[in-house]
């Protein structure tokens, strides 16, 4: 039986990641950019897989398969990463000694966010070799997934750091709640006085999608942490050679060599990348800037595409004045997350 529902949701997720991408674009916020890429690759990626390996086990496409499960170990971290980055920001610019920053301070902020969002992803994906048991593994239904030899050194690389970074969030999230707390009723003054790019509104949105991406991907890292290390058998790394013995080997798991229970944990863990994503489109998809976005894409196709005369739209609302024949220009917006695909 064909689990078509994999693919489906995994290429909508990309297409709603994506909607919102031109007033984050504009907005130049490294570590919500970060976030969009990293779920609309892995998104495609799980797709791809989803639909490649639905009702088999065949090996083909193996430098997809390297790239893919070297992917899902990045992302592993850089989920945590975004959101890491995210409630430093908004804990930054609701605080008292916020003030107006220069561009060479959005330029640091922006470095430190890519290390980060891209940096600390690319270094755990290096050293997940070191703990990398064999190539990777096939499972029906959903493809190729990265192998973790179990032990001391791969609980270090491939769970610890997103759980630092959940911690870290959860801590700057509390920081940032309690800024607003305390001035919640000069708040929105408080942000034209920074000059930030934040009202309260978007304010309020980011912090509730890296709330809810710290609580359901905290939970998760701990679980598949307490599942790998107390369930399982934490095995000794004992030397390269016998850690990394036949490492080109290919694991095959058929569904049906699949205990029930397993089975719905990979389907959990795996349902909450494309949950991230639709998450995402729900905090930013509907907000004022993105629906007046939609209507002026409309208007721009309308015009430039289809050729079509329109009358000139009277209106009052962030875009200004008159939508021409080119795609109009939006005003500068800071929108706004980690668990482990692995089998």
């Amino acid at each position: 039986m064909g689990h078509y529902e994999l693919p489906i949701f995994s290429f909508l997720a990309v297409l709603l990641v994506l909607l919102p991408l031109p007033w984050h674009i504009k907005a130049r916020n490294v570590a919500t950019l970060s976030l969009i890429a990293w779920l609309a690759v892995c998104n495609f990626m799980r797709g791809v897989n989803a639909v490649i390996w639905m009702n088999n086990v065949h090996i083909h496409y193996r430098v997809w398969c390297d790239i893919t499960a070297k992917a899902f170990i990045g992302m592993g971290v850089a989920l945590p990463a975004c959101s890491f980055c995210i409630t430093r920001y908004l804990e930054h610019v609701s605080s008292a000694r916020y003030a107006v920053t220069t561009a060479a301070d959005k330029r640091r902020r922006q470095k430190i966010d890519l290390c980060f969002t891209f940096g600390l992803p690319i270094i755990i994906m290096c050293l997940h070799y070191v703990v990398q048991g064999h190539r990777f593994d096939i499972i029906e239904h959903t493809g190729c997934q990265p192998h973790i030899y179990i032990s001391i050194p791969g609980i270090i690389i491939c769970f610890v750091p997103a759980i630092i970074l959940s911690l870290g969030s959860i801590i700057y999230a509390a920081l940032a709640l309690h800024h607003f707390a305390k001035r919640r009723f000069e708040f929105e003054q408080h942000l034209r006085d920074s000059q930030s790019s934040l009202n309260t509104g978007r304010y309020l949105r980011l912090m509730g999608l890296a709330l809810t991406e710290m609580g359901w991907g905290e939970s998760l890292g701990l679980y598949t942490l307490y599942r790998n290390t107390v369930l399982n058998q934490v095995r000794p790394w004992t030397n390269w050679n016998d850690v990394h013995y036949n490492f080109s080997r290919i694991a095959i798991w058929p569904q049906f060599l699949i205990p029930p229970g397993d089975w719905a944990r990979l389907m959990l863990l795996w349902w909450i990348l494309p949950a991230t994503a639709m998450l995402f489109f729900l905090f930013f998809g509907f907000s004022e800037e993105a629906i007046e976005g939609y209507v002026a894409c409309y208007r721009w196709f309308r015009r430039t595409i289809l050729r079509q005369t329109l009358p000139v739209a009277s209106t009052t609302g962030s875009y200004g004045k008159g939508l021409g024949t080119s795609l109009p220009q939006f005003n500068k917006y800071v929108p706004p997350i980690g668990w482990l695909s692995t089998a």
